[in-house]
């Protein structure tokens, strides 16, 4: 069963899933996995017939701690301020730094990946009073609270450390502030400029009413609260908040003996990793979410994070072949989901996996399946061939008209290829072929190299390949029976056509052409003599 099927096939009674981001900064491709989990875990409740709803929270009164995307002077300035009161970078209209980050840029990405989740802003949550009882419970529980932190995390709390961070009335921080003492109506506080390492605190003190927003629990009273306040019943966490004395198990505490709920399930998942690294908000490293999406289309950004299940770590660098192998293998699904023959094991449970991965919860599975996808790597050659037009080519490489769900795919798939080709894709993958006589590079292929490439016309002209696995398929074929290398095969064909020694992938680059161009050329340069430069 598939692992999202599976966790909705344990579920009891209604349910409602929760997930949330602190918008510390530009938003890196790897946050998107967690709003995919609970988006995947939404729906299998829901086609269990399930009564659930989906939740997805902005903790915009979390402290600015980060000084990632600041100005020196902004630092000063809003370190330590609630992100909901930072004003946002210069040149936007969003109405703070966590509206920008976001709301602008971030939440839009979700209708791309059809997550359409109930969204909430904590600033607002709090500012209509809707946390004040739980305020009010950790303070009449602070001890508690206390000996929580230092039983489950060994994190000792000063005496007198009460759980609520009030924003200072003088300078606005709340990262500088703390509370020291609760009549039942105010606590006191005091806003100190050695507080923190990361922020300077005005020096003010005070008492105040710790509500209607004036006030906000630390993250782990605050995660475990939204628990009791939105009856969650299973949210999931990354890695480094599941980890033994961690944040999860800190909050799961509080959950049961401050608030006296019982904790929601949690699913566990892993980093998105770079180089083996993980992306991280706070540092600006990874790429941004919402510029991947302009690449990568929803139904493949989602089949990249429900592929493994939640637990698996994913190794994901735009750059190079990482695109085109995502196409490559969701492709690969589609054809084993349509009942067609495809090489290699498939992961159990893989036509729930496409289903979960199409953007549409309501679109037939089978329809998609069925439908014709243009090669990614195939697309992209095309696009850099003169006089192509792509949808007829398609049509012809099907061997019928386009429907109109096909060429919507294709016009998707044109927009990506295009744009990874302005931005990721590697130089191998830029080609530019001369039609104009050979490239002068051509002076240098040895002997083996023009019988290779007179005997591939040959085979070509007797047999056209037609498809890029064709071509491929004949390529080593004909590099075999000449008994050449195929790194000599292969770099012949590159110089032959591009004038350098590599490219993107043979097979597909020749099904990109012209049959009879490519013959021509191969021709060409099997009996190339020195003469003027091509």
């Amino acid at each position: 069963m598939y692992w999202a099927d599976e966790l909705a096939a344990q579920a009891r009674g209604p349910q409602v899933v929760n997930d949330s981001k602190t918008p510390s900064g530009t938003v890196h491709v790897g946050s998107l996995r967690g709003p995919v989990i609970h988006d995947a875990v939404w729906r299998a409740l829901r086609e269990r017939g399930v009564e659930a709803r989906f939740l997805y929270g902005v903790d915009d009164l979390d402290a600015m701690d980060a000084a990632a995307l600041l100005t020196a002077d902004s630092v000063d300035r809003f370190m330590g301020v609630p992100l909901a009161h930072v004003p946002p970078p210069p040149g936007s209209s969003a109405a703070s730094y966590a509206r920008h980050f976001v709301g602008e840029l971030f939440l839009p990405t979700f209708r791309r990946l059809g997550i359409e989740p109930e969204f909430y802003w904590m600033s607002e949550v709090y500012g209509s009073g809707r946390m004040d009882p739980y305020l009010r419970l950790a303070l009449d529980r602070a001890e508690r609270v206390r000996e929580i932190y230092a039983r489950v995390s060994h994190v000792e709390k000063p005496a007198g450390w009460l759980p609520v961070q009030v924003i200072c009335e003088q300078c606005g921080r709340v990262g500088t502030t703390i509370a020291l003492d609760w009549d039942g109506r105010t606590v006191r506080y005091e806003c100190r400029p050695d507080y923190v390492s990361w922020a300077h605190g005005c020096g003010h003190a005070g008492r105040v009413a710790p509500f209607g927003g004036r006030a906000t629990l630390p993250w782990n009273l605050g995660w475990a609260a939204k628990w009791s306040l939105f009856g969650v019943t299973i949210e999931g966490c990354g890695k480094d908040l599941a980890t033994a004395g961690g944040s999860r198990e800190r909050s799961d505490a509080i959950a049961r003996e401050v608030f006296e709920r019982e904790p929601p399930r949690n699913v566990m998942y892993e980093f998105l990793n770079v180089g083996g690294r993980k992306m991280s908000t706070s540092r600006g490293t990874g790429a941004a979410a919402h510029a991947i999406a302009e690449v990568v289309p929803g139904e493949l950004l989602r089949f990249l994070f429900l592929r493994p299940r939640p637990h698996q770590a994913i190794e994901f660098d735009p750059a190079g072949d990482t695109i085109p192998r995502l196409f490559d293998e969701f492709d690969r699904i589609a054809a084993a989901t349509a009942g067609r023959e495809v090489k290699g094991e498939l992961p159990p449970d893989h036509d729930r996996l496409f289903a979960h991965s199409l953007v549409d919860r309501s679109a037939d599975a089978a329809t998609h399946a069925a439908a014709f996808r243009p090669t990614f790597g195939h697309l992209a050659l095309l696009l850099q061939i003169p006089g192509v037009e792509i949808p007829a080519r398609m049509a012809a490489e099907k061997g019928a008209a386009l429907g109109e769900l096909e060429l919507a795919i294709l016009a998707e798939r044109t927009r990506a290829a295009a744009a990874w080709l302005a931005t990721y894709a590697p130089d191998r993958a830029r080609i530019e072929v001369r039609r104009e006589g050979l490239p002068a590079a051509a002076a240098e292929l040895g002997e083996d190299q023009r019988v290779y490439l007179g005997a591939l016309a040959l085979a070509a002209e007797t047999a056209p390949p037609g498809s890029g696995d064709g071509w491929q398929a004949l390529l080593f074929e004909v590099a075999n029976r000449a008994a050449i290398p195929a790194g000599r095969a292969f770099g012949a064909l590159y110089v032959a056509f591009l004038g350098r020694t590599n490219g993107p992938r043979a097979g597909w680059l020749l099904a990109s052409l012209e049959p009879a161009f490519v013959v021509a050329r191969l021709r060409a340069a099997a009996g190339w003599r020195p003469g003027p430069a091509g």
